[in-house]
């Protein structure tokens, strides 16, 4: 039970001043992340200028967990024993908010840092693929067509396409990354291939679900888990399977890697950014507003994110596509004013 703060003033006066420096759990003078593996390398450039340009700071806490994974951790509650920040791959769900809600955590800023692509890639030398949203989603799917899926080479899937087995290698469950290959890729090649799928998605959520998103579990698509590096060195020792992970990861890779263009367009810089890559998404930070005025140098942290997510800084050159001016104009309006998050804005 948490005790009042006039009878606790003598003991933990911090914890007082403000509902996030306590709850129940001491306090804490460090920033703590935690979220997508897309944009951990983003948010941890920062933390290392934050640090830099802070000598007397601790350094922040920041941990890859998947963003469905960080979402939990974020929305469990506010105080010292709860994250002030999550990275996300995808924008927060409905469902996510109403679970921060109960835990107190009912002001958020969302902020969009930039834009990202989901990468299909190849090691060097492989034999190359060009696919389609409808390839990708025959290929992965669980029940393509209302069925189970029966294909193990790729010229199953269309006789054009070489025989060799499907092996994708891709991240969990958890991953906002998961979650972006299904919205933008599988559920366009399902639509493409059942004229009734689109209208699945408002009369039967769960059937929609089902014919549309969910992974195949008989080894074709292999879960790497949340380390994207991971993920390019099995490319390397599996020249014909298939990584998929951000952008970010393959523009690192480039001299061991190759993108693999999707219904004819292949990811870069610029068909990400201007939305002609089937695979662009963007990328969120969300912090509770709480945690604010509690945790030491967290309002400068955000200062210091949008001062170097444009075009010619350094999260661009760590693979980061800068977002538009002015969705870049509004995401610092947000950390500036400090403007809460709507959440009827927010879907699923």
């Amino acid at each position: 039970m948490r005790i009042p703060c006039l009878i606790a003033a003598a003991l933990a006066l911090a914890a007082c001043q403000d509902q996030a420096n306590g709850g129940g759990a001491g306090t804490r003078d460090q920033i703590a992340a935690v979220g997508s593996s897309t944009v951990y390398p983003f948010t941890t450039i920062v933390a290392e200028r934050f640090v830099a340009n802070n000598p007397d700071a601790r350094a922040p806490v920041i941990e890859s967990t998947g963003t469905g994974a960080g979402m939990k951790l974020f929305c469990a509650g506010i105080g010292a024993g709860h994250p002030d920040l999550v990275d996300a791959s995808r924008r927060m769900k409905a469902s996510e908010y109403a679970a921060c809600a109960r835990h107190g955590a009912r002001e958020l800023l969302e902020i969009q840092i930039g834009i990202d692509g989901i990468a299909f890639a190849q090691a060097n030398g492989g034999q190359r693929l060009q696919l389609g949203a409808v390839d990708i989603y025959k290929a992965l799917a669980a029940r393509p067509g209302g069925h189970p899926n029966r294909t193990r080479t790729w010229a199953d899937v269309d006789p054009r396409l070489p025989a060799i087995p499907i092996q994708v290698y891709g991240p969990p469950a958890t991953s906002g990354t998961r979650d972006a290959l299904a919205d933008l890729i599988m559920v366009k090649g399902c639509e493409a291939t059942n004229p009734r799928a689109a209208a699945l998605a408002h009369s039967d959520p769960a059937a929609h679900l089902t014919l549309c998103t969910a992974v195949r579990e008989d080894g074709a698509y292999i879960d790497a888990g949340e380390n994207d590096n991971l993920i390019v060195q099995k490319l390397q020792s599996n020249p014909d399977a298939i990584g998929v992970f951000g952008y970010s990861y393959l523009e690192e890779n480039a001299g061991t890697v190759d993108g693999v263009a999707i219904d004819g367009v292949a990811p870069s810089y610029d068909t990400i950014a201007d939305g002609r890559y089937p695979g662009s998404r963007p990328l969120y930070l969300y912090v509770k507003k709480a945690h604010l005025s509690a945790i030491p140098g967290l309002r400068d942290f955000l200062k210091l994110y949008a001062a170097n997510w444009g075009r010619g800084g350094p999260l661009v050159r760590r693979g980061l596509i800068a977002s538009p001016p002015a969705v870049q104009a509004r995401a610092a309006a947000v950390i500036a004013d400090e403007i809460p998050l709507d959440p009827g804005a927010l879907h699923g």
